[in-house]
């Protein structure tokens, strides 16, 4: 059980976390709790989706889609690594979760089980952060490094400042009982890791490692030699000379004498 952060908590974790952040108009005070009568909190873990589309921080920030209020999350996640910060209260992003799949995330088990209807619902946007990536999610759209690289950050700020381990964060896919894939694409690349498909399984590892280091650290990268540069025309006739020259003499040195 944790109280939510406050947005100057927000700013300081994130930025300790190594986070690009930015700030949308209004965000430290939007939010659906008088809407909905239902305060946020205590929150029990975070919760990741995509967008399913591109420029799309106006619609989770402040616009909202037909039948569902903005803010649609606590974090918009653009594609070039900045989290934008949305609200710091209750937002529309998680719906019905499957208790089964929630106690799962609640109890942090190393095993988050398939969503059962029959165990029951929970109001998810009562419980969880949200933070939604902007991408596609018709599982072709590819994720940048940059972009995957705060998505596992802002969870493990989030888990670090709390307490939490790695098994306080959720997919979309995980709790949803209305079928949600999110989120889900191929990777680009992560430290020394090259391409790879999004999963929970894989960000909770992720952000495990984050967990383990200060909030300071940063995944080692993959050096890729520096080529080396393309002779120029000079040295290219000056090689040419010098083979010249050296068959001219062994040809010389077979010659009777």
């Amino acid at each position: 059980m944790a109280t939510p952060l406050t947005p100057d908590q927000w700013i300081r974790i994130l930025k300790a976390e190594g986070v690009t952040v930015r700030e949308y108009s209004g965000w430290r005070t939007r939010e659906r709790d008088d809407e909905t009568g239902k305060p946020f909190g205590p929150v029990h873990m975070i919760l990741n989706h995509h967008t399913a589309g591109r420029g799309d921080l106006d619609v989770v920030a402040k616009n909202g889609v037909p039948g569902l209020p903005a803010p649609l999350a606590h974090i918009w996640l653009g594609r070039d690594g900045a989290a934008w910060m949305c609200s710091a209260g209750r937002a529309n992003h998680a719906g019905s979760m499957a208790r089964n799949a929630y106690d799962s995330f609640l109890n942090e088990n190393t095993t988050h089980p398939m969503q059962a209807k029959s165990s029951g619902l929970i109001d998810g946007n009562d419980v969880a952060y949200g933070v939604e990536g902007e991408n596609r999610g018709d599982g072709n759209d590819v994720w940048p490094e940059v972009q995957y690289d705060a998505y596992v950050r802002i969870n493990a700020a989030v888990c670090r400042h709390h307490g939490w381990g790695k098994d306080s964060v959720g997919m979309h896919s995980e709790t949803s009982v209305e079928g949600k894939v999110d989120p889900r694409g191929p990777v680009a690349g992560y430290g020394t890791r090259g391409r790879f498909q999004f999963t929970g399984g894989q960000m909770r590892k992720d952000v495990a490692e984050r967990l383990a280091h200060a909030a300071s650290w940063s995944p080692p990268q993959t050096t890729t030699p520096t080529p080396a540069p393309a002779p120029t025309t000079e040295q290219r006739l000056s090689a040419l000379e010098k083979t010249v020259k050296e068959q001219g003499a062994r040809l010389a040195a077979l010659e009777p004498k």
